[in-house]
């Protein structure tokens, strides 16, 4: 507190917490907890800085990947002990697609054969699992509906999602920002912060590689190559992830990234997806999650940027 009241006076105040605000814009990793006992688990999520970034205008759609605010993307994709877990918890009743001859059912591997209305079920869950609104609306009968003007949370610039809820599908903007981006601004052509086509590896981490063509299954989800500058892993490769933005004017979703059993193109920032929310690819196709970023860190944000002006006054 001292140190903030004195920042116009004191050079080492000032320092410290330009300092604070360099830390909070960098990645950052915060660990979510959902569940109880038994069907306990956790979400590791990196924090999406550079609000306001210009986009890409080089990938898929054109313009892409412009994000006005900051927000915390899942570092991994989402588990098959995951989507077990919630099934128990929130009787969500997911079918996830046996992969024994893709390389087995461990906890550890991403789901597959998730659908869009499957992956909007678990993230309501996470919502509900922790007292937050629900992220989407689904009727009685287990149809999808977009929020209207009457509806707390709605928001007109986007009817899918309840802007009060803390957990939500990266829109298409958010993920191929996760994906493609960086701190700095700069755009990469790959998810593992590179613009040559990725090695196919079948696990692992090397920072050259990813899970791509040729491989008998997924990869476990931290084990799928490289990272992309914001510290997720597996948005080029592994398994193809659904987007919450509907493609075009059709009622097809934006999937994206590719996976295990693509060619290379498909990876890559030029490319995009679209899928009946319905109907998945069994084999391949799953999701990660996004949420609102953590007050704490909009708190130091908003510190900094007062620093920044009241230095900037003293000019």
């Amino acid at each position: 507190m001292a140190c903030l009241i004195n920042l116009m006076r004191e050079p080492l105040c000032l320092a410290i917490a330009l300092a604070s605000l360099s830390t909070i814009s960098s990645a950052q990793t915060i660990t979510e907890t959902f569940g109880t006992g038994a069907n306990a688990f956790s979400m590791e999520f990196v924090q999406i800085g550079n609000p306001g970034n210009a986009a890409d205008t080089s990938g898929e759609p054109n313009p892409a990947g412009s994000v006005s605010y900051i927000y915390n993307l899942g570092k991994y994709e989402i588990s098959r002990d995951i989507i077990q877990k919630a099934n128990l918890g929130g009787s969500l009743g997911i079918t996830m697609y046996d992969m024994t001859y893709y390389g087995g059912n461990g906890g550890n591997k991403p789901a597959t054969g998730i659908s869009w209305l499957e992956a909007v079920k678990v993230v309501n869950y996470l919502n509900s699992s922790t007292g937050n609104p629900l992220a989407y609306k689904i009727d009685g009968s287990g149809n999808f509906q977009a929020w209207t003007p009457g509806d707390v949370g709605y928001n007109s610039t986007n009817t899918f999602r309840n802007s009060l809820a803390k957990y939500f599908l990266p829109s298409a903007d958010e993920w191929y920002k996760g994906a493609y981006g960086s701190p700095q601004g700069v755009w990469y052509d790959y998810a593992n912060a590179s613009n040559s086509i990725p090695s196919a590896i079948a696990g692992g981490t090397s920072q050259s590689s990813v899970v791509w063509h040729g491989q008998t299954g997924p990869a476990e989800i931290d084990q799928a190559g490289g990272l992309s500058e914001w510290g997720t892993m597996a948005q080029s490769g592994n398994v193809w992830e659904w987007n919450e933005t509907i493609f075009n004017i059709d009622v097809f979703r934006t999937i994206r990234g590719g996976s295990w059993a693509t060619d290379f193109f498909m990876l890559a920032s030029n490319y995009s997806n679209f899928v009946d929310p319905i109907m998945p690819d069994e084999l391949a196709s799953g999701f990660r999650v996004a949420m609102v970023p953590e007050p704490s860190s909009l708190s130091l944000l908003a510190l900094g940027a007062m620093v920044v002006v009241l230095g900037r006054r003293r000019k």
